[in-house]
């Protein structure tokens, strides 16, 4: 099992959402986040005045999938988040030991 942490635009969570509920994958953590990459933020203008917002709203979705499944759903997530500009986000994997579902005692990949 891998764990899918993806940061993405706000107003891309939608897509993205749908992307992974045709995959079989609907559900997922949404956390809100700020931070900035390599562009150091972004610059907006607001009644005439310019100022820099340093920290980007973004949203954190983690996901744990089956091993099989970590390519199609990174193309799923991708396909949806994408805009071509630069903040578009990231995607990291990570891997999973053991899952628990709490309420049957389910584990490993019956709990996924």
């Amino acid at each position: 099992m891998k764990k899918i942490e993806a940061i993405i635009r706000v107003e891309k969570f939608e897509e993205v959402k749908e992307a992974l509920k045709e995959l079989g994958y609907p559900g997922m953590t949404k956390t809100l986040v700020e931070g900035h990459g390599k562009q150091k933020g972004l610059k907006q203008q607001f009644r005439g005045t310019t100022f820099e917002v340093e920290m980007v709203p973004k949203l954190k979705l983690e996901i744990v999938v089956l091993d099989e499944d970590v390519s199609r759903t990174l193309a799923a997530i991708v396909r949806g988040a994408r805009t071509d500009d630069v903040g578009d986000g990231k995607i990291f994997v990570l891997p999973v030991e053991h899952a628990v579902r709490v309420r049957t005692g389910d584990i490993d990949e019956n709990a996924v």
